[in-house]
Parts: structure tokens; C-alpha cells; sequence
């Protein structure tokens, strides 16, 4: 078409071919609802025929016949987003991220780059069902880590409707145990007896290692927290451990026994120049962290099944969070009250008690912790146990 006068011809029934001055040519339905006139662009000519206008525009008539106004339907589509999942990773994850917790977010992300490298270059419009099953089929993964990719597609198509990218979640309805199976039984925790204990604490493994294990035990912390342990936070000549607040517990002060607090400050003559008790073992680690890492919690895990592979120890295989299990099971044998060794744990108390005691318990918890490491001292010698236990409470 050449550029010149502007040209509009009725086809009827609304129809019209228009030509711009710019010699831009279309077809464009015009037509009345609710008092109002009102007009579409149904498409450009030629790639348009005159057929194809004619039936485009009788089915749009249908629809403003229905009351619907096509041409503000037109306009809202084309005012909605039209993104790839890739695009929407990459805002959520500045958007939702860094709001989560710092574990959640490893997780998180660890399982945002399967999804981008599976279905980031899907259309988020086009992203069914059946490719949230197909994305999780396709990991290979243990139950829990395949649960946690669940959630994360469903977080992130969650803020695509927020931003109405989408009307709705296509994970709406996906089952996980009808792609992957129930969960299996969850593993008991141990309780290490004597002479477990005794053969544990005397480990072929490297000090760092063997310090780690013995702290674990002595005060009942989770593994994550003496891997993320800062020197700041340990007073030694106060026998106290501040562990900041996290998403596994409210900020707690450990009572450190004698022993615990001589097992610390041989961790803190191997630490360097890192601010952390346990400084990471890999240069990779410290290159990521611009200069400073803790220990993966990973590495310990890895320690011990080594041992237990390699040396074959009169040991049951464990995990580190089995030494907060065996330390709560020995306490109460020794006579230590429950909430007692509950708070030790760093575990919030039940019900309304819970909720108005706010006592620290810090002179009660020294006591119970001064005497589970006096137990465990006992163990590591291979003496009789002949230290008072704690007079039971009801």
C-alpha cells in the first residue's frame, strides 16, 4: 500500500478497511455497547484476508451481542505481562528472597536453577500441570529435597497471579504424593549409650572434627548453629556462648562446663585469623564469602560417616542431631526436670506456660549442663559413674 490520503471502507456490519497516511493498512471492527461506540483492531492486511477479517469480526459480534466488550479484553491481554518462568525466577528472586530465612534461601535457590534450566523458557501463560509434574519427575532427589522443589514452583507461580501474570497456580491440584510416593517413615533418633559415648569422644578424626562432635554433645545445640558460630560470641572467660536469634530459635545463652569451655579454646587456637570458631576447609568456600567462611554443617556429616566407614567403631551410625537427642534421653536419667532439659535444647515451652514464663533458667541450666559434661567426662575415661544425680521433680 502506498502512503498518502487516509482511506476507511465499510465492509458492513461494522467492518471497515482502514489505510493510514503512512500507507499502514487494517482491518477494524466498530461497534456499540452500553450506549458507548467503541473500536477493535482485529489485524492488519494482508497478513489479514478479507475472509478471515469477516469471520473474525462475526465472532467477535457474538461477544458484544454477550454484553462482552471485546476490545477491552484486547486491552487488558495486552497490558498483562507475557513472561518466560525464566523471567519470573529472576523476579522473584529479587522481589521474594531476600525476605526468607538464610537457609531457606539456599535451598530455595539451589532448586530455582533446576526449574530455570527444565521450564525457564516456557511462557508462564503456557506452563500446564502436567509440566509442574514433568519438572518434578525429572529431578532426581530424595523425598524431602523433591518437597521442597514442590514449593518452590508453587511459590513462585503464586507471585506470577499476584502480579497477574497468570489467573491462576498451575500447581493447583498437582499432588506430590501421587508423583513421587508417600513420604518414607521418618528415622528414630538414638540415644548413644555409655560406651558409645565413650568411643565417640575419642574418634580418629582430625581435632576440629572431634572438638565439634564433643561440643555437640556436651551442650545440645543444633549442628548449624557451632558451624555458623562466631568468636565474638563466645565469652570463655564468662563460661558463656551467645547464639544469636534464628529461624530455629529465639537468642539463648549456653552455660559453658569447665571442659566444654577447655574444648572451645583449643577450636579457637586452630581458627586463624577467621571470625568464625570454625572456619571453612575449602578455599572455594572462603573465594564465595569474599575472604571468610565458616565450615559447611555438611562436613561434619561427612566426617563422621567416614569414620564410621573406615574405622568401624563399636558405634551405631548416627547424625549430629542425634547428640541432642542423646544428651536430652541421659538428663532425664540423671534426674534432670523435663523443662529443664527442654530449655537446655533451646526448645520453647508448651501451652500457656510457655507463654507467660519468661525465666531464663540460666542458673538451672548451668547446673544440668556442669553435670551431663561431668557424665560425659566420666564416659570418655571409661570411669564409674559417681557424681550425685539431680533430684527428680515432678
Amino acid at each position: 500500500m502506498r502512503a498518502g490520503k487516509p482511506v476507511a471502507k465499510s465492509d458492513g456490519a461494522g467492518l471497515t478497511f482502514t489505510l493510514s497516511e503512512a500507507g499502514a493498512a487494517a482491518w477494524i471492527l466498530r461497534f456499540s455497547l452500553g450506549g458507548r461506540r467503541h473500536e477493535l483492531t482485529l489485524g492488519r492486511y494482508p497478513d489479514l484476508t478479507l475472509g478471515a477479517a469477516r469471520k473474525l469480526a462475526a465472532a467477535r459480534r457474538v461477544e458484544v451481542q454477550q454484553g462482552i466488550n471485546p476490545a477491552a479484553v484486547m486491552r487488558k491481554e495486552k497490558a498483562r505481562k507475557d513472561w518466560t518462568v525464566r523471567q519470573l525466577i529472576a523476579d522473584y528472586d529479587s522481589k521474594v528472597m531476600p525476605s526468607l530465612a538464610v537457609s531457606t534461601q539456599h535451598s530455595y535457590s539451589r532448586n530455582l536453577k533446576r526449574i530455570q534450566s527444565g521450564i525457564g523458557a516456557l511462557s508462564v501463560r503456557d506452563v500446564t500441570a502436567g509440566d509442574i509434574v514433568g519438572q518434578i519427575e525429572r529431578v532426581k532427589a530424595g523425598w524431602v529435597e523433591l518437597f521442597t522443589l514442590w514449593c518452590v514452583l508453587k511459590a513462585i507461580f503464586k507471585h506470577a497471579t499476584g502480579k497477574k501474570v497468570i489467573d491462576s497456580n498451575p500447581c493447583a491440584g498437582v499432588v506430590l504424593e501421587s508423583i513421587i510416593g508417600k513420604r518414607p517413615e521418618v528415622r528414630k533418633r538414638l540415644m548413644l549409650s555409655d560406651d558409645e559415648i565413650h568411643v565417640l569422644m575419642s574418634a580418629k578424626m582430625s581435632d576440629e572434627n572431634r572438638l565439634s562432635v564433643c561440643i555437640l554433645l556436651a551442650t545440645g545445640v543444633r549442628i548449624s548453629e557451632l558451624m555458623n558460630a562466631r568468636r565474638e560470641h563466645l565469652f570463655l572467660d564468662e563460661a558463656r556462648w551467645h547464639i544469636p536469634s534464628s529461624k530455629t530459635g529465639p537468642a539463648i545463652d549456653i552455660p559453658l562446663a569447665p571442659v566444654v569451655v577447655e574444648w572451645f579454646r583449643a577450636l579457637d587456637g586452630l581458627a586463624g585469623d577467621s571470625a568464625y570458631i570454625l572456619p571453612a576447609r575449602k578455599q572455594r568456600r572462603f573465594d564465595n564469602a569474599g575472604g571468610d567462611a565458616n565450615v559447611s554443617k555438611d562436613a561434619l556429616r561427612e566426617a563422621i560417616d567416614y569414620w564410621i566407614d573406615v574405622h568401624k567403631p563399636n558405634v551405631r551410625r548416627y547424625t549430629p542431631h542425634d547428640l541432642r537427642s542423646t544428651m536430652k534421653s541421659h538428663m532425664r536419667a540423671l534426674g534432670v526436670p523435663r523443662d529443664i532439659s527442654e530449655m537446655c535444647l533451646n526448645h520453647k515451652l508448651p501451652g500457656v506456660e510457655g507463654i507467660y514464663d519468661v525465666h531464663t533458667y540460666y542458673p538451672e541450666r548451668r547446673a544440668a549442663l556442669e553435670l551431663w559434661a561431668s557424665f560425659l567426662v566420666n564416659c570418655q575415661s571409661s570411669k564409674p559413674w559417681n557424681v550425685t544425680p539431680l533430684k527428680r521433680t515432678a
